[in-house]
C-alpha cells in the first residue's frame, strides 16, 4: 500500500490534469508555469546550498552537499516531456540525490522544444560533459541522471558521446524514463487510470514538439529502443507500478542486460511518475533514493 504522504504527488498530478482539460488551447508558456510547480512535492534538503552558472553556455543550478566529494559530479537533465520543466524545478530533488550519492550536481536548463527541437537537447548535455572534462573531471566520475524525458537524455546523451569517441561516463540513472516516442508501450493503456499524469495523447504531442520537422521517432538518439547499448556505463532505473510509462522502464532496462549491461531495473508498488519527487516528504522515495546511493556507491 502507498503511504498517505506519497498520495501528495498523485493530487498535484491529477490537479495538473483538469486544468489542462479546462483549457485544452493552454500556451506553451501556461504548461511551463504550470509544470514549475513540480518542486513543490520536495521537501527542501538540509545541508545544500545552491549555485548558479553557465556551463558550455548552459545555463544551470548547482546543488553543493556539505562535505561533498566535489571531484564527482552528476549531470541532471530535467523532465518535462522536452518541453516544460526546469533546472528550479527540479533542483530540490538533485540535491537530495547529490546528498545521499556524497556528490555535487549539476542541474541544466538545457535548451526546450517546440523552439529548440532535438538535437538542442542532446548537444547541451554533450557540450557540459565536454566542459566537465575540460575542468579536469574524470570520465568514471561524472553520472547523469534524468526523470521522464530527462531520463531519456541521461541515456541517449551517453550513446551519443559514444559515438563521438569520448570517454563514456562512470553511470547513468533515470526515473521514470520516457524512452519510445512512437508510443507503443503496453502500460499507456494497462495504466492509464492509474497514471495521475501521463498519457498517450499527451506524449504524442510533446513528442511532435521535440521531434520537429527532422527528428525520427526511430531514431536511437530520440528513442533508445532502437540503440546498440554494447559497452555503456552502468545503468539505474526506477519506476512506479502504475504509472503509464512504465513498459518504458521494462523495455529499456531489457534492451540493455541483453547487450550485456550492469542494469538494474527497481518498480515501486503503487508509485506514480517520477514518484523519487517526493523526497524528504514520503518513505517511499527516500528509501528509492538511498538504494540508488547504495547502487552507486558499490559501482
Amino acid at each position: 500500500m502507498a503511504s498517505k504522504e506519497s498520495d501528495f504527488l498523485r493530487a498535484m498530478y491529477q490537479n495538473w490534469s483538469d486544468r489542462m482539460a479546462a483549457n485544452p488551447e493552454m500556451s506553451i508558456e501556461g504548461l511551463r508555469s504550470l509544470f514549475d510547480e513540480w518542486g513543490k512535492a520536495t521537501a527542501e534538503p538540509e545541508g545544500v546550498c545552491y549555485k548558479n552558472e553557465t556551463v558550455a553556455g548552459v545555463n544551470a543550478i548547482w546543488s553543493l552537499p556539505v562535505d561533498a566529494d566535489n571531484s564527482k559530479v552528476l549531470i541532471f537533465t530535467h523532465g518535462g516531456g522536452f518541453a516544460v520543466g526546469s533546472a528550479d524545478s527540479h533542483r530540490k530533488l538533485a540535491a537530495h540525490f547529490a546528498k545521499a550519492l556524497g556528490v555535487t550536481c549539476l542541474v541544466l536548463d538545457y535548451r526546450l522544444a517546440p523552439e529548440n527541437p532535438y538535437p538542442a537537447q542532446i548537444d547541451d548535455v554533450v557540450a557540459v560533459y565536454k566542459a566537465l572534462l575540460g575542468q579536469g573531471i574524470e570520465a568514471k566520475n561524472i553520472s547523469t541522471i534524468g526523470d521522464s524525458a530527462g531520463g531519456n537524455l541521461a541515456i541517449s546523451s551517453v550513446l551519443k558521446m559514444r559515438e563521438l569517441n569520448l570517454p563514456l561516463p562512470g553511470a547513468v540513472i533515470a526515473m521514470s524514463p520516457w524512452i519510445d516516442m512512437e508510443t507503443t508501450g503496453l502500460s499507456l493503456e494497462s495504466n492509464a487510470a492509474t497514471d495521475a499524469l501521463v498519457g498517450a495523447e499527451l506524449l504524442a504531442g510533446m513528442a511532435g514538439m521535440f521531434l520537429g520537422e527532422s527528428g525520427k521517432a526511430n531514431d536511437p538518439l530520440t528513442n533508445p529502443l532502437y540503440a546498440n547499448f554494447e559497452n555503456y556505463p552502468s545503468l539505474y532505473i526506477t519506476a512506479g507500478s502504475v504509472e503509464a510509462l512504465l513498459d518504458d522502464a521494462i523495455r529499456i532496462h531489457a534492451k540493455a542486460e541483453q547487450a550485456g549491461v550492469n542494469t538494474c531495473l527497481s518498480i515501486v508498488e503503487g508509485m506514480q511518475h517520477v514518484f523519487p519527487f517526493m523526497a524528504g516528504r514520503a518513505a517511499e522515495s527516500d528509501a528509492e533514493i538511498q538504494k540508488i546511493a547504495d547502487w552507486y556507491k558499490a559501482l
